[in-house]
């Protein structure tokens, strides 16, 4: 069953990868007025932390826009063109050698697929700034929840070891990495979110690599190749995001297979808590803007 869903996942990126090389050959004469050095260290270093969790696009954007290597408009469909390689060699590195029991696997990513598409329209209406303190202040618990198990300061917490779910709690992180599809779609990042959702129900937390990059994987491809043939992105910082950031991404997933799960709960939680800050920052900074407004 692994097999397949890394086939159904193979065959859409060689859909993109088609519909992508055909375009950037087509325009090769016509290439942006960027630099390739400064694009191929951002796609490394960007996707080499995106591996061990971070999350591409919010630094993808920050360094994209300090070194002005492209227009804003363009920055969203940049962000998916680019980082969709580097995204699926995770998926298919973490779900070919993190065992996942595979009707929880399945159903995840089926379900944060299904919210990426179902769900935009409803959760576009979302208020940004309670979406940002709600998760904000859920993965700052979680951290905590995560740092006393951690330390010993309560034994029951932060020992799950389970590699699957059943019953209600399949249920839950059905209908939860639904809403976490949702809120791709809004700018909110799954991966953080992911990580606490799977520490909550008991799951270790490795298991998380597989979960949160294949769901991200199953997305990409289709958003990309509609950013493509509306030609909304930058194609030179695109393929250099791409050739640099695949590159991250293997030296990365070395280090992240051989932790010990000590230290990898201790970095899960440094990036809960770096996203929630982030999260709660972003909501505080939309509050000033309207009492600026008002």
């Amino acid at each position: 069953m692994v097999q397949a869903v890394l086939g159904v996942l193979g065959a859409m990126t060689l859909w993109f990868g088609a519909v992508f090389v055909k375009d950037f050959a087509a325009h090769k004469e016509e290439l942006e007025n960027n630099s390739w050095g400064i694009t191929l260290g951002i796609g490394f270093l960007v996707n080499f932390f995106d591996t061990l969790g971070i999350g591409s696009f919010a630094p993808t954007t920050a360094l994209l826009k300090f070194f002005k290597q492209t227009k804003d408009r363009i920055i969203p469909g940049t962000l998916n063109v680019g980082c969709t390689v580097p995204v699926v060699l995770e998926a298919f590195i973490f779900i070919a050698v993190i065992e996942v029991e595979i009707i929880t696997l399945v159903s995840m990513l089926a379900s944060a697929t299904a919210g990426a598409y179902l769900g935009a329209g409803i959760v576009a209406k979302f208020d940004e700034k309670r979406v940002q303190l709600v998760m904000g202040f859920a993965l700052l618990a979680t951290a905590f929840l995560m740092t006393s198990g951690q330390m010993g300061w309560t034994a029951s917490l932060g020992t799950g070891e389970a590699i699957g779910l059943t019953g209600g709690k399949l249920i839950i992180a059905i209908v939860a990495n639904f809403i976490l599809g949702s809120l791709m779609t809004a700018g909110v990042g799954l991966y953080a979110p992911c990580m606490a959702l799977v520490y909550m129900l008991g799951m270790t937390p490795r298991v998380a690599f597989p979960i949160m990059m294949g769901s991200c994987a199953f997305l990409m491809p289709v958003a990309s190749v509609k950013f493509i043939k509306e030609a909304a992105y930058d194609r030179k910082a695109s393929m250099a995001i791409t050739i640099a950031g695949s590159v991250g991404v293997f030296i990365a997933a070395y280090l992240v297979k051989s932790m010990p799960i000590n230290i990898l709960t201790w970095l899960v939680i440094g990036v809960i808590l770096y996203t929630s800050l982030t999260m709660l920052r972003s909501a505080a900074k939309n509050k000033n803007a309207e009492k600026t407004a008002a």
